[in-house]
């Protein structure tokens, strides 16, 4: 690993708060009430209903959503037998998947114990206090006494993921390029490169969908595992060939269907690829370098199809597709075990996704790009959101089916509900938001190209391949501003905007610039002293295609800079006003706020206009918007300005955009809350739905309000301001904005060229 993704590593992970996860309160705990019933005496209830009925635990207490990532550290992901505390960041990333993917909670525990006896022992002592088990980084062959012990034991669910995660992904994706084969499993010639725990769960699982043992040849470190090897483990020797003549990769893989790489780097050729069947599988799965690129692979046999375990190829085989969903399902109905029936459902519903229509959000997420069944797509993208419901749905009916299941689901259309509230729709959106901003590469231009904050964030969008950064700002102050942040700012273009250098650069700028203003008293000589400003440069470099996007705001007032954007790049075609909005992660999903910056004081024209513009912007992330006008009173139960001016806008909306869900003015509760407001106002027109936008006819509310949700314990994220109305994607950093903030409205601003974000 180079040194800058190190020291990124760190700096992530040390951040404000050590590591990647935490413990939260989920009951009221403020007053002594509270404390009474959460605490004693009031606890003993429960505890002695679950000391009559144990079952009762699911009822009382977290069990029933809470997984244990256990690991010893022996043999974690390339790393090796680093032990158990070193293990402990990859268990707490584990269990910030499970969260953001599935809403599932997650204990990691380390345990410092390598004999496999004495760690199952430890294991079953602690399994009371959980739904399930996920055994992570365990090495083979003291992976498969452990697990299979564990299963037999205890009554919740126990998976190695490293094992069976693989196994599933893989099969789904092989199931999948067999049918673009045209080749059938029962007939397939199978190589498998690697003999550890992944390699045996792979191929069994691969035998259980019809692969012949006879069709499947294995190998290990010492070359192939045939019959008369003497150095055999039980697991080994299951898919042990009897085909003495084959000793080597080269010797096995002429003629075979399929390859699956479970190794290490740069083990499969060319050559040997040249050898295969007609139209030859090759999943090369060593992360993050496989047995061989995918360019290679596609230079030596058009007719390859490819996966890998890296997410910049095509058909990623990668773990977070299942284990969330399969533990999702797996508890929901309470399940004793994740059984083989379990596992072959998991893999059915993966691979099913992939052969069905993409939607446009996940399209969105990757540039666009015609995502269809086929050589470069027979495995569903990780940031799919159909995953957590078709999967987990699959994975909980085989459970009731197989009999493991201890709890039945009586509705399935309102279980699929449930799922989708459990999503965590807000990451999902950034997430997608991220991949879609790393298939555009536009240049984004910062004006305040000497700000620690803003520099991290240049550095942090070069390295995370968001965009090409610009910099504004003197080279000298800017290089030594990185030496002391210890930031490496390699790749980061910096242009000296009041350097002679840029002379011709600015006067071009001034000359279009008066241009644009004459009309309001512009002139050359004014026009080239403001191009010694970084926001009038830099948005001037918009204009002029030097570049795609601008981020600015740090160390300027938004009404300011507001006034400059609308005198260089003006307002989009048909619009009268520029506005902005803030996202916020609540726990019922995201709530967008307008407008929180710009606007002082709204008639009811530009209400319209920042109503309509907002809806926009909310489709492009594929939420349908729901808008409520706020203010201090209910459908005109008070005549002050600003209520007048609201339902004046109302009824403008009413009659000219009568597809928006809108309605106000409306209290903020009113808004969020659909039984409270349709029982007290009947005829509104949102009825049955709880608002998702909220416009303020003021900027101080709309501030103050986005301002609190940001502090509030049960925000989990805030992005913004996303802008709306301007004719180029100019966005306003908050003053206090952090690196995440900047680089999260990065990635807006360069998606802003397309009619939707993401």
């Amino acid at each position: 690993m180079d040194k800058k993704l190190a020291d990124l590593a760190r700096a992530y992970h040390a951040g404000e708060k050590p590591g990647k996860i935490e413990i939260r309160p989920t009951k009221p705990y403020s007053t002594q009430h509270d404390l009474t019933l959460a605490y004693s005496p009031g606890v003993a209830v429960p505890c002695l209903d679950i000391q009559k009925h144990e079952s009762s635990a699911y009822d009382y207490t977290s069990k029933g959503n809470l997984v244990a990532v256990i690991s010893n550290g022996t043999a974690v992901l390339g790393l090796g037998d680093i032990g158990a505390l070193a293990g402990k960041p990859v268990m707490e990333g584990k269990g910030l998947l499970f969260k953001i993917y599935a809403g599932i909670d997650v204990f990691d525990i380390e345990v410092n114990e390598k004999d496999p006896k004495k760690f199952i022992e430890i294991v079953k002592a602690i399994a009371p206090t959980f739904g399930g088990i996920n055994l992570e980084d365990i090495k083979a062959p003291e992976c498969f006494e452990i697990e299979e012990k564990l299963k037999q034991e205890l009554n919740i669910p126990v998976m190695h993921d490293d094992q069976h995660g693989t196994a599933i992904i893989s099969a789904a994706g092989l199931l999948n390029a067999l049918i673009l084969a045209e080749k059938s499993i029962e007939d397939v010639r199978i190589v498998i490169n690697g003999a550890g725990a992944s390699a045996f769960s792979c191929t069994k699982l691969y035998e259980s969908f019809g692969a012949k043992r006879e069709n499947i040849v294995m190998l290990d470190s010492k070359g192939v595992i045939t019959q008369d090897r003497q150095d055999l483990t039980e697991q080994k020797r299951y898919f042990a060939t009897d085909r003495k003549e084959l000793r080597t990769l080269s010797d096995a893989i002429a003629g075979a269907d399929v390859f699956v790489g479970l190794s290490r780097p740069g083990v499969l050729t060319q050559e040997m690829i040249k050898t295969m069947a007609p139209c030859p599988i090759v999943f090369a799965l060593a992360n993050p370098d496989p047995e061989i690129t995918y360019e290679k692979a596609k230079a030596a046999r058009e007719d390859v199809l490819m996966a890998t375990g890296r997410s910049d190829y095509p058909n990623q085989i990668n773990n977070v597709i299942g284990f969330p969903y399969i533990f999702r399902g797996a508890l929901d109905v309470r399940a004793t075990a994740i059984n083989e029936d379990m596992k072959r459902a998991a893999t059915l519903a993966i691979a099913a996704i992939a052969r069905e229509s993409v939607p446009d959000e996940v399209s969105r997420a990757y540039g666009n790009i015609n995502l269809h069944f086929g050589p470069d797509y027979f495995i569903p993208k990780p940031v799919d959101p159909r995953l957590i419901v078709r999967v987990s749905k699959a994975v909980a009916q085989a459970a009731i089916e197989s009999g493991v299941a201890t709890k039945e689901i009586e509705d399935w259309n309102a279980y699929e509900d449930e799922l989708m509230s459990r999503l965590g729709l807000m990451s999902h959106l950034t997430r997608r938001l991220h991949e879609a901003a790393k298939l555009t590469q536009h240049r984004v231009v910062y004006a305040a190209g000497e700000n620690p904050a803003i520099l991290r964030a240049a550095a942090t969008v070069y390295n995370q391949g968001l965009a090409q950064p610009i910099i504004l700002g003197d080279p000298k102050h800017i290089k030594h501003l990185a030496k002391e942040l210890d930031v490496d700012i390699k790749g980061l273009e910096i242009v000296n905007h009041r350097s002679e250098d840029e002379q011709q650069r600015r006067q071009l700028y001034a000359e279009t610039f008066a241009e644009r203003n004459w009309r309001k008293g512009g002139n050359v000589p004014e026009a080239l002293d403001k191009m010694f400003d970084p926001n009038y440069f830099g948005m001037m470099m918009l204009n002029h295609g030097d570049a795609d996007a601008m981020i600015t705001g740090i160390y300027s007032h938004h009404s300011h800079l507001a006034r400059i954007a609308q005198k260089t790049v003006g307002l989009q075609e048909g619009v009268n006003h520029f506005a902005t909005m803030h996202m916020v992660s609540l726990k019922n999903g995201p709530l967008f706020l307008a407008d929180t910056t710009i606007n002082y004081r709204l008639d009811a024209e530009a209400l319209v206009d920042i109503a309509v513009m907002a809806a926009e912007k909310v489709r492009c992330f594929g939420i349908k918007p729901v808008i409520a006008l706020v203010g201090f009173s209910n459908f005109g139960s008070d005549d002050a300005s600003p209520s007048v001016e609201v339902q004046k806008a109302i009824s403008i909306l009413h009659k000219e955009h009568p597809e928006l869900l809108v309605d106000g003015e409306m209290q903020v509760s009113m808004a969020l809350h659909a039984d409270k407001r349709d029982k007290r106002y009947p005829n509104n027109k949102l009825k049955g739905h709880n608002a998702n936008v909220l416009i303020f006819p003021r900027l101080s509310a709309a501030n103050a309000c986005y301002q609190l949700l940001r502090e509030a314990d049960d925000a989990q994220e805030v992005v913004g301001p996303i802008q709306m109305g301007l004719n180029k994607p100019v966005y306003f950093a908050d003053q206090e904005a952090s690196v995440t903030d900047i680089v999260n409205i990065t990635a807006l601003a360069t998606l802003d060229h397309s009619s939707c974000i993401v």
